[in-house]
């Protein structure tokens, strides 16, 4: 079954899904803490895809070691799967990474990551992602992804 369709659920299905972290993360724009979280060291084949809609966001072949503490990837599978927002809370100047569909948040953009990679460093909230491993993919519906990873 190909998965080609992705919405947002009711905000009481959310709630009642997520985990008390990845609400606050992906519906009251939170942060998790660094290091302790299930995707910041971790490197197998896969695809990241939303936590509330299922979108696909990162592929496993743009992930790398940064260092920060968060899963930190060079870009995102499709620019139409994000949307990018200034952030200006506590008094630093960011830009907010969101799921275009589910409006999660998902982390930020900075401009200091691997040159040879591009430069760009997506610090991603384990959170606010799904890791599908490849071997599932085509079982949950992402084989058109495959190539990606």
């Amino acid at each position: 079954m190909k998965k080609t369709f992705f919405e947002k659920p009711p905000s009481n299905i959310i709630k009642n899904t997520l985990s008390e972290v990845q609400f606050d993360v992906t519906q009251k724009s939170g942060t998790e803490r660094p290091f302790d979280n299930i995707y910041w060291n971790f490197f197998e084949k896969g695809l990241y895809v939303d936590i509330v809609t299922g979108e696909p966001l990162f592929s496993s072949k743009d992930k790398f070691e940064s260092s920060c503490g968060w899963p930190s990837f060079s870009k995102p599978i499709q620019k139409e799967h994000i949307r990018f927002i200034e952030d200006i809370s506590f008094n630093m100047r960011r830009i907010e990474v969101r799921s275009q569909i589910g409006d999660s948040h998902l982390g930020h953009v900075f401009d200091d990551g691997p040159e040879e990679l591009g430069g760009m460093r997506y610090c991603i909230n384990s959170a606010a992602v799904r890791f599908i491993p490849e071997k599932d993919m085509i079982a949950e519906g992402y084989e058109d992804y495959l190539s990606l990873i």
